[in-house]
C-alpha cells in the first residue's frame, strides 16, 4: 500500500471521532499497545531518539529494498504516535520515506493537540525515520 493511501485510511479513522480529542487520544494509545515488540537488543543508547520528552527506541533495516522500522517508548502517548508513523512508512522504499510530506499530522490535527515538548518528539521521530532512509538510500 502506498503512504498515501495509508495516510488516507489514517485520516477517516481519526475523522470518526469529530472534535472529541479524549477519543482520539485514547484511539492513538490503542495504536501504541498494538505496536509490535522492539527487539531488546535494539535498546540501546544509539537507537535513543533525540529531541523526544521520554524514551523512545527506534531500529530500521532495509530488507529487499525497503525500510522496516521498530521501536518502543516508555510513555504510552508517544508509544502511539511512533505506532502511527511506522504505520505509515514501514515497508516502503527509501526514497519514498525521503520524499513524503505526511500530510495526515495536520490534516487529523495531531501536531496541534500536542504539548510543544510531544510535538518536538514527534517531528524528531520523523527526522530519525527519514534520516534512516537516506542511510539506506546510498
Amino acid at each position: 500500500m502506498k503512504i498515501s493511501e495509508i495516510e488516507n485510511e489514517i485520516v477517516e479513522e481519526f475523522s470518526l471521532f469529530g472534535d472529541d480529542w479524549e477519543s482520539k487520544y485514547e484511539h492513538l494509545i490503542d495504536l501504541g499497545k498494538s505496536l509490535p515488540l522492539i527487539d531488546e537488543k535494539y535498546k540501546i543508547e544509539e537507537n535513543i531518539i533525540k529531541g523526544c520528552q521520554s524514551r523512545v527506541w527506534m531500529h530500521s533495516e532495509l530488507k529487499d529494498g525497503k525500510v522496516y522500522f521498530t521501536a518502543d517508548s516508555d510513555a504510552i502517548i508517544t508509544k502511539g504516535m511512533v505506532a502511527l508513523m511506522i504505520r505509515v512508512l514501514n515497508g516502503q522504499t527509501a526514497k519514498d520515506i525521503i520524499e513524503t510530506k505526511l500530510e495526515f499530522i495536520n490534516k487529523i490535527g495531531l501536531k496541534e493537540h500536542l504539548s510543544p515538548t510531544r510535538a518536538n518528539g514527534l517531528v524528531s521521530m520523523i527526522n530519525r525515520m527519514k534520516m534512516d532512509s537516506v542511510k539506506f538510500s546510498r
